[in-house]
C-alpha cells in the first residue's frame, strides 16, 4: 500500500483518457513538493496488468551484475541491471515513454531496469548521474512485481520520507530532486522479487527545443 500521508493529493491535470492504447492511467496522481525546488509525483496503478511485463523481463533481459569501486575496494552491486536506448528497449517501453513525454514534455530516450531478486537486494542512498548533464532532470520509475519501500532524504538534512511502491505504480522525481535529494531502496527481509523500469532524458529543455539528432548520453549518466 502507498503511504498517502506523505503526499498531498493534486488533481489530474490532463483530465483526459489514458494516452497510450488504454495501458496507463493518471487517475489518482499525487504530487509532493519536497521543497521549493524539488517535487515527486506518485501514480498508483499507472500500468494495469503489469505482472505480465514483469514476467517477460525476468526471463528475457540479459541481466548484468555490475561492480563498483568504493574507496579501495571493488564491490558487487546487490541487484541486477540492464539498459537500452528507447528504440531498443523491450515493449511496451516506447508506448510508456510516449505517455510520459506527453505529460512531462521531456524527451525520454533512455530506459534502464533494476532487478531486486529478493529482500537482500538493494541500492544505497544516491542521486542519479543524469544530474551531471541536466540541471533539472525528470526521472520516471515504473515499479513491477512485489511491493518495496522507497526512501527520499534531503542532502541538507532532515527526516526521511518513505513510501511503498507496488506493481504497476509510477514514481516521477523532478526539479532539483537528483541534485539536492537522495533516494534508496533498502534491504527488506522477506520481500519478493521486484523490477524498477526507469525512463530518463539526456537533452536539456522540452521536446520542442530538441534537435532531430539525438545527443548521445555518456554511459555514466544512465544510472
Amino acid at each position: 500500500m502507498f503511504t498517502p500521508s506523505l503526499f498531498d493529493a493534486v488533481p489530474d491535470e490532463s483530465g483526459a483518457a489514458p494516452a497510450v492504447a488504454g495501458e496507463v492511467s493518471w487517475t489518482g496522481a499525487h504530487r509532493t513538493h519536497l521543497d521549493e525546488r524539488s517535487w515527486v509525483d506518485v501514480v498508483p496503478g499507472w500500468l494495469p496488468r503489469s505482472d505480465g511485463w514483469f514476467s517477460e523481463l525476468v526471463g528475457a533481459v540479459p541481466w548484468n551484475q555490475r561492480r563498483r569501486r568504493m574507496f579501495t575496494q571493488q564491490i558487487v552491486e546487490p541487484r541486477l541491471t540492464c539498459g537500452w536506448a528507447l528504440a531498443e528497449a523491450p515493449s511496451p517501453a516506447e508506448h510508456l515513454a510516449a505517455a510520459l513525454v506527453e505529460r512531462y514534455s521531456e524527451p525520454f530516450d533512455r530506459v534502464s531496469a533494476n532487478f531486486y531478486r529478493d529482500g537482500a537486494d538493494s541500492v544505497a542512498w544516491h542521486g542519479d548521474r543524469v544530474r551531471f548533464v541536466h540541471p533539472e532532470p525528470v526521472v520516471a520509475i515504473v515499479s513491477l512485481g512485489a511491493p518495496r519501500r522507497f526512501g527520499l532524504r534531503a542532502l541538507a538534512g532532515g527526516g526521511t520520507r518513505w513510501l511503498t511502491l507496488c506493481g504497476g505504480d509510477l514514481l516521477v522525481m523532478g526539479g532539483r530532486c537528483q541534485h539536492e535529494w537522495q533516494h534508496t531502496v533498502p534491504k527488506d527481509p522477506g520481500a519478493g522479487p521486484r523490477i524498477s523500469v526507469t525512463f530518463r532524458h539526456g537533452d536539456p529543455g522540452p521536446v520542442a527545443a530538441r534537435s532531430e539528432r539525438a545527443r548521445e548520453v555518456p554511459e555514466w549518466a544512465l544510472r
